[in-house]
């Protein structure tokens, strides 16, 4: 789990457990599982690149993966995605393509996939779980944003914006 940021939202920017995250009925849970695909993947190899289709919410299993996108002819690494973390969610949960590209950094790596007419047959017989995703994309920008802070804040540019309890 991740240390708390200190931006004072405390534990609601926290990443929650695969586990809690994914809760659903026994039979949406079934669905599921009878539907996930493992995917291996080398080192260098890609997953998928920004701006192509979705095909699904990944997680990953084992290894480390790199997250590069591309904005405003910028190339910019947004972090590494290693065991546990959920892949894509915004591509899962909005407008169905990747917002940036997925590469393993190690051999062995491992992906499971849960593909997108399983995810959507999930969401139509437990809107709760389409919920909790939903705030787990949140909490994924919000801990994006607390790390921007503080990246630039230790070089010693102008900070973000914080909030009145941060400023003494």
């Amino acid at each position: 789990m991740q240390p708390e940021a200190r931006s004072g939202h405390g534990a609601g920017v926290q990443a929650r457990p695969l586990a809690e995250l994914l809760a659903c009925p026994t039979g949406t849970g079934n669905l599921l599982n009878a539907v996930v695909q493992c995917i291996d993947v080398d080192a260098g190899n890609t997953v998928f690149r920004q701006g192509e289709n979705c095909r699904g919410l990944y997680v990953v299993v084992s290894g480390q993966f790199l997250r590069r996108t591309e904005r405003l002819d910028t190339r910019l690494t947004l972090g590494v995605a290693r065991a546990g973390n959920l892949v894509e969610l915004a591509a899962a949960l909005g407008d169905g393509r990747h917002t940036y590209t997925l590469t393993a950094q190690v051999a062995g790596s491992l992906l499971l996939l849960l593909p997108m007419d399983a995810l959507n047959q999930a969401f139509e017989t437990c809107p709760r779980l389409q919920m909790q995703l939903l705030e787990e994309l949140a909490r994924e920008v919000s801990r994006g944003y607390d790390a921007t802070c503080q990246n630039r804040a230790s070089k010693t540019r102008p900070g973000c914006i914080r909030a009145p309890s941060e400023q003494a």
